[in-house]
């Protein structure tokens, strides 16, 4: 059975599925004119869905499933309602994600063995790779955080907008199906499959580093070759990689493009940026 639940401002009937409950969400108490955390306004709130809906081109039926995608388990914590955060939503999209994305890889490289698939599939669900689709979406600024986890810089953490876009496909799903969460995986990742399509093998690791940086800014990384020893037949470089004056990794190489390529893969590795 369908049960319909009315806003008070602004007016909108939203239909409410099992296992949601409007009236207790800490992010839209139903039927408070002026709803939301520590004297927000409701309407904000949906205002901020709205633009998030025209970033990714889909409308949701029922926007409290947007609504729980994107509530972060801190604010769930502080508004002593635990039981509403995203982490089922992320649970569900992962699987749906996974799922998605394998049997497009499966239907574009029908030679390719196992390992190689899952080689390539690494390459658009890793953490990293869905926190940087998170960030072409902007969906950080449509997050709803604790005071703790805003203040610590939750917004830009690549594991919680990993987090996050999981969630949002799993509300996809559940909202109108796999039809529609496929078509939007497919048009969001359509770059980053077209690339594997045209070069399946994996991508250099400068290449890897410049993509993920300029994801949070739009600075590049900056390579130096701060030493050379051995004599001129067995040279060994050693480069420096650094950005935003932090410097992220070093590297020895027996030419300078190995040297940073190896710097590259170091602070891949170690990922200062985020600390």
């Amino acid at each position: 059975m369908v049960v319909v639940a009315q806003l008070v401002e602004p007016r909108i009937v939203i239909p409410v599925v099992a296992g949601s409950s409007p009236v207790d969400h800490p992010i839209f108490p139903i039927g408070t004119p002026s709803g939301g955390l520590e004297g927000g306004d409701g309407n904000n709130a949906i205002h901020l869905m709205q633009t998030l809906e025209s970033r990714i081109h889909y409308k949701f039926r029922n926007s409290l499933l947007l609504a729980e995608a994107l509530t972060h388990p801190s604010l769930a914590y502080e508004s002593q309602k635990p039981h509403f955060d995203n982490q089922r939503m992320e649970f569900l999209g992962d699987a749906v994600l996974q799922l998605i994305v394998t049997e497009e890889l499966f239907k574009m490289f029908p030679d390719f063995p196992e390992g190689r698939l899952t080689k390539l599939r690494s390459r658009v669900v890793s953490r990293r790779a869905l926190a940087r689709f998170a960030m072409a979406i902007h969906l950080g600024d449509y997050m709803l955080l604790g005071k703790g986890e805003e203040a610590t810089g939750g917004r830009r953490r690549l594991s919680t907008l990993a987090d996050a876009f999981e969630s949002l496909l799993g509300a996809v799903y559940l909202d109108s199906g796999q039809n529609a969460v496929r078509e939007l995986v497919l048009r969001l990742f359509e770059s980053e499959i077209g690339s594997m399509a045209s070069s399946p093998e994996e991508r250099n690791p400068k290449g890897e580093l410049q993509e993920c940086l300029q994801a949070i800014h739009p600075l590049a990384p900056v390579y130096q070759v701060i030493g050379e020893t051995g004599p001129d037949h067995r040279r060994v470089f050693q480069s420096e990689v650094s950005w935003r004056d932090q410097v992220l990794a070093t590297g020895k190489g027996k030419s300078k493009k190995e040297a940073e390529a190896r710097a590259a893969a170091e602070a891949l590795r170690m990922r200062l940026w985020e600390r």
